[in-house]
């Protein structure tokens, strides 16, 4: 049974090839049996029959299958009797070629949505009997799309700017392209159909601005653009200006322009001249300009007023307008050239004390800094001599070793005499008082202050580097009046000004003819040379001790 079976289905499989081979096929069939194909346009849906051995093709008929899954018959084509089209299709269908048996494909001239279904092609042969090829067609149409603006007005509330709608097979997607401040929204029906709704807040800076719609679609790689512009209407704004900047008496053809913007334009102007009427002979037109159509008079001073309406609001400007008189309009620039004339000369005057008054403050300053400076110069010399002058006081050796009774008294006044005349200052010597009976012990520090802080060693040991030796000198009290300093001189061998002469040089001439008639009581002159004149020695007193006058220095 089971070799029975084998047998026989390789029978028809065998059959089957035989048939295979002996039948004819269909060609340039559209890939997955279905084709798309636009609203209005030509469609043509292929079948092609190519027979095999001694078929003939006798018959070729189409057919569209309807939703309740009958057929209805569109054309049909007999190789003897010819083709012959039925109903509504008679019209709008034919075949591609003249021979409809060898290429039986169908064209729809104009095709509409409602021929989007399943077709047949059915293919008669003889002796081999009937073939069919069905195939769907996709019909797309395309977008039908449209953009209604709105006309806004400033101030309003939040609301639908544009509305843009577009229906199409497949259905179509819409954006917007604006550059505004709003939002968009978007709603859709089954029959293909879409909407796009802009709202926003409507001001006046968004009026003329793009607001432009785009409908995507399958149909077309790129977007339809449908483009607009927002309308926001708003009242005018309104300026008034002159053709001429000085209005005087006989001016002619003198105006004034109303100058008004505002969406709408405004189309009515009108003029009003505050507290009176407009003068005669002045003629406002429609544009908004007043002219005055003939030459300016005094009259014709006041106030003007431009009023522009539109069909949003009003608004109004003003302009005052003074008409001078020739006689004053000369008198006035001579009577400002005075007075710029003589602002200048004031300013220039100004500006001439200023500077003489900087000058003067600046040489009082250099002035006052230059005596400062000598003052400290002249100070420091001032110091420096004195200085210098002790020094020469102290230079004069005062040690006594190998000096006799005779030579010391003259040494120590001639010491001091040149010590005084270096220093220029006034000197008066009184003779020396007699000694005191009474033994005086002089302190270092007395004698310091008895020669302005030069100290003279009593024991003849001044220099360093010399032997002391205690010499006992009787104590004797010789005391000069003291020297007072009349004003501080530089010493010569300094450079100072010490060689002078000094208005107290008479006094100096004096003092020392007083001290010349003092050494002559005491001295005498033996060979040439002072010595002292022989006088009886007190008690007490060695014949030896040496007689020092010593000269206070203040």
């Amino acid at each position: 049974m089971t070799s029975l079976l084998s047998r026989l289905c390789l029978c028809l499989f065998v059959l089957r090839i035989f048939v295979t081979v002996i039948q004819g096929e269909f060609v340039d069939l559209p890939p997955n049996g279905s084709m798309r194909s636009l609203a209005e346009e030509e469609t043509v849906l292929p079948c092609h029959y190519q027979p095999s051995g001694n078929d003939v093709v006798v018959q070729v008929t189409w057919y569209k299958e309807k939703s309740d899954g009958t057929k209805e018959q569109i054309i049909l084509a007999h190789h003897i009797n010819g083709q012959t089209a039925f109903g509504p299709w008679s019209r709008r269908v034919r075949f591609r070629s003249s021979e409809p048996t060898v290429d039986s494909s169908l064209v729809i001239m104009s095709t509409e949505v409602s021929d989007e279904g399943k077709y047949i092609c059915h293919i008669s042969t003889f002796p081999s009997g009937n073939f069919e090829n069905e195939m769907s067609l996709i019909v797309w149409t395309i977008p039908i799309s449209s953009l209604e603006p709105v006309i806004l007005v400033e101030g309003q509330s939040y609301r639908q700017a544009a509305s843009c709608r577009s229906i199409a097979r497949p259905s179509p997607r819409i954006s917007w392209d604006t550059d505004l401040n709003g939002q968009s929204i978007n709603r859709s029906s089954d029959n293909g159909a879409v909407s796009s709704h802009y709202s926003l807040h409507p001001l006046r800076s968004m009026n003329g601005k793009k607001l432009d719609c785009l409908v995507w679609h399958v149909t077309s790689p790129t977007p339809r653009r449908l483009r607009n512009r927002l309308v926001v209407h708003f009242p005018p704004h309104v300026e008034v200006s002159s053709n001429n900047k000085d209005w005087s008496v006989g001016l002619e053809n003198a105006a004034l322009s109303c100058v008004s913007g505002g969406n709408p334009k405004p189309q009515s102007f009108t003029w009003i001249r505050k507290d009176s009427e407009l003068p005669e002979g002045v003629i406002p037109h429609p544009n908004g300009t007043l002219i005055f159509g003939r030459p300016l008079s005094l009259s014709d001073r006041g106030i003007y007023k431009c009023v522009a309406k539109n069909e949003v609001g009003e608004a109004n400007a003003e302009m005052e307008i003074v008409v001078t008189d020739s006689s004053e309009r000369q008198i006035f620039p001579e009577n400002m050239l005075m007075l710029i004339v003589g602002g200048v000369a004031g300013g220039l005057l100004i500006l001439m004390l200023i500077i003489v008054i900087t000058v003067t403050c600046h040489h009082k300053r250099k002035n006052t800094k230059l005596e400062k400076e000598l003052t400290e110069k002249k100070e420091e010399i001032s110091t420096l001599s004195r200085q210098a002058s002790f020094r020469r006081v102290n230079s004069i050796s005062t040690d006594t070793r190998g000096a006799t009774e005779e030579n010391i008294p003259l040494r120590v006044e001639g010491t001091l005499r040149t010590s005084l005349s270096s220093l220029g200052q006034e000197t008066r010597f009184h003779p020396p008082l007699t000694p005191s009976p009474f033994p005086t012990i002089q302190s270092t520090e007395i004698v310091r202050q008895l020669n302005g802080s030069v100290i003279i060693p009593t024991d003849g040991g001044s220099r360093p580097g010399s032997v002391t030796k205690n010499h006992q000198h009787p104590p004797m009290s010789c005391t000069y009046p003291p020297v007072t300093d009349d004003e501080d001189e530089v010493d010569e061998g300094l450079g100072g000004p010490a060689s002078q002469e000094h208005p107290d040089d008479q006094d100096s001439e004096t003092n020392s003819s007083q001290v010349s008639e003092a050494h002559s009581t005491r001295y005498q002159q033996t060979n040439g040379m002072f010595r002292p004149k022989p006088r009886p020695s007190p008690s007490g007193i060695s014949p030896h001790a040496s007689l020092i006058h010593k000269a206070q220095i203040v």
